[in-house]
């Protein structure tokens, strides 16, 4: 099976062109430099020059706060780059693989109530900030779409390298021996590695639609942050505070936990998430 990744200097598109690159040679791996997805024609000719079986979509506009005030370039990578690719994929005859968010669920405490394990794959998807809106106005795209696609919804993202919770945590350890996390945001976290391998488990059982992965068990962001100094061995205390005494340009949900029940009943293990932030900073430490 020939692959072809879009996004790949995004920190998902990494972790797919190391894993592919152990396991196989049939891979292209392309950066915004080399498609931008906004524009049909250079997906077109990315198509016609290498023939892929999958066409693995990690490109995505992810800045939540400026998308706040920059909503245009948010749709038209996360709406606009979707249609792209889906009628690209159409005339090709190619399965797409598109990753989406946690975001697109509203997290109130309603949905806290109602979805205690987690908000399931079909619940009702209704974001309240611009990056959440306009990722799934392409998840609309691809559901409406005639072409054979499998939509992977992820929460709060981390890998070995890029930005994300861990890495910026780490870095704020060395500058400082106190910081400030929210403790009123509740959801778990999804590591990079965990992702592929289950995506690759499901490309390998032909299926399609929609699933969510992520750790198990619901925790905060002080949470998280806490036992990421608890395991690298760093002095820092984490001060606890709300949402209100943390100034951002979008509104965050207060609850995004995503349900693994459906990746369970097909026959993949979920991590706990302590065990998947363990298995990340060891990975981190064997690139040192």
């Amino acid at each position: 099976m020939k692959y072809l990744i879009t996004g790949a200097n995004g920190q998902l598109g990494r972790e797919w062109v190391q894993y592919l690159s152990e396991i196989s040679t049939n891979f292209n791996a392309c950066n915004s430099d080399d498609i931008d997805i906004t524009i049909k024609s250079e997906i077109s000719a990315a198509i016609e020059s290498y023939r892929p079986d999958v066409i693995i979509n990690c490109a995505a506009y992810t800045n939540v706060d400026l998308a706040e005030s920059e909503p245009e370039k948010a749709f038209a990578v996360n709406e606009g780059g979707v249609k792209n690719l889906t009628e690209c994929c159409k005339d090709a005859g190619i399965k797409l693989i598109h990753y989406s968010t946690d975001y697109v669920f509203s997290g109130s405490e309603a949905d806290s109530k109602r979805y205690p394990g987690g908000f399931p794959e079909n619940a009702d998807a209704n974001p309240i900030n611009i990056y959440g809106k306009s990722k799934r106005a392409g998840e609309q795209i691809l559901e409406a779409s005639e072409i054979d696609w499998l939509l992977i919804r992820v929460s709060w993202l981390c890998g070995p390298s890029g930005l994300n919770f861990v890495n910026t945590m780490l870095r704020i350890g060395e500058e400082r021996n106190v910081v400030k996390v929210v403790q009123d945001q509740y959801g778990c976290p999804t590591f990079t590695f965990d992702v592929v391998k289950k995506t690759i488990e499901l490309l390998r059982s032909d299926k399609s639609g929609i699933f969510h992965i992520s750790c198990s068990k619901k925790i905060s962001w002080a949470d998280f942050a806490e036992e990421i100094f608890r395991q690298t061995g760093m002095n820092v205390k984490v001060e606890r505070i709300s949402s209100a005494e943390f100034p951002s340009k979008s509104v965050r949900p207060k609850y995004s936990l995503l349900s693994v029940k459906k990746i369970e009943e097909n026959g993949l293990k979920v991590l706990h998430w302590k065990e998947g932030l363990s298995e990340l900073i060891s990975r981190k430490n064997q690139k040192l």
